[in-house]
C-alpha cells in the first residue's frame, strides 16, 4: 500500500527536511510540498492525498484554521514547535502531533501509525468469526463520569462508551454520538470503570463487551469501527468472551 502526501510547511529548512523524510521511506509518495495554506486549500481542489503534514503557525491561515476550513480531511498530522496546540488538533481528529525538532525515527514511527489506521479501514476479507449478541443497555453500570475537555467538565453516560483510545498523555472517548478528548492515561481510566462490562484489549484500546458486534482474532468490530486486539491482552480478553460464548 502506497501512501501519499502532502506537506504544508512555510519554513523552508523544516519543509526540506520533511521532503527528506518522506522520500527516505518506501512506499510514501510526496505530491508536493507547499509553503502556503491558501497554495494548500487550491491544491487539495483538485488532489486527494492520503495523509497532510501541516505546520501549526502560518501565515495568512492557521494550520489549525485551514483545518476547519477543509470540508473532506486527509489523515492529519501536525508539526509545530508548540506542544500546547496538541489538544485542539485531537479535537479535530487529528491522527499524531510531530513536536519540533522532528527526528527521523519519530516520523517513521507516525508513518506506521499511519499505515495501521489506513490499513484498518480497508474493507477486511471474509474470516470465521465469533458472533456476540449485541446486549441492550443495562442501569446495572454506574451512570457516569465526569471528564476534563478543554476548560470545561464533561458527562460521559458509561453506557454510551463504545471504546477508548489513548493517544500519548490524552485519551479519546467514543460514543455513538461524538468523541470526547481529555489529559488522563488509559492507566488511570481502567481503574475507574468496572471491570465486567469494560476490557483492555491492547496498549492503546479499552473496549465496552455489550457494544462488541464481531470478534476476530486481531480485532473486534464496534459500531462498524475495527479496533485491534493485541497479543498482550488476547488471554484476558479471549477468558471474557468465552464465559459469554454459546456453546
Amino acid at each position: 500500500m502506497t501512501l501519499t502526501c502532502l506537506i504544508v510547511e512555510d519554513e523552508p529548512m523544516a519543509r526540506k527536511l520533511l521532503t527528506q523524510y518522506v522520500e527516505k521511506i518506501t512506499g510514501v509518495k510526496l505530491l508536493a510540498a507547499l509553503a502556503s495554506p491558501l497554495a494548500a486549500l487550491d491544491f487539495l481542489k483538485d488532489n486527494d492525498p492520503d495523509v497532510l503534514f501541516l505546520d501549526v503557525q502560518m501565515p495568512e491561515i492557521t494550520g489549525i484554521g485551514l483545518l476547519k476550513i477543509l470540508q473532506k480531511k486527509p489523515i492529519v498530522v501536525l508539526t509545530t514547535a508548540y506542544s500546547e496546540y496538541a489538544i485542539e488538533g485531537y479535537e479535530l481528529d487529528v491522527t499524531d502531533y510531530l513536536l519540533k525538532p522532528i527526528t527521523f525515527e519519530r516520523f517513521l514511527k507516525c508513518v506506521e501509525k499511519i499505515r495501521q489506521t489506513k490499513e484498518r479501514s480497508l474493507p477486511h476479507p471474509a474470516a470465521p468469526t465469533i458472533i456476540v449478541p449485541a446486549a441492550a443497555p443495562e442501569n446495572t453500570l454506574p451512570e457516569f463520569l465526569f471528564v476534563k475537555d478543554g476548560t470545561k467538565s464533561v458527562r460521559v453516560n458509561l453506557a454510551d462508551v463504545l471504546y477508548i483510545e489513548g493517544m500519548k498523555d490524552y485519551v479519546r472517548i467514543h460514543t455513538p454520538n461524538k468523541k470526547i478528548t481529555t489529559l488522563q492515561s488509559l492507566k488511570k481510566l481502567t481503574a475507574m470503570l468496572p471491570s465486567d462490562e469494560f476490557v483492555r484489549v491492547h496498549h492503546s484500546y479499552i473496549v465496552a463487551l455489550k457494544w462488541v458486534e464481531e470478534v476476530h482474532r486481531d480485532e473486534v468490530l464496534i459500531n462498524g469501527t475495527l479496533v485491534p486486539v493485541s497479543d498482550t491482552y488476547r488471554p484476558a480478553f479471549k477468558e471474557m468472551i468465552e464465559e459469554r460464548l454459546l456453546k
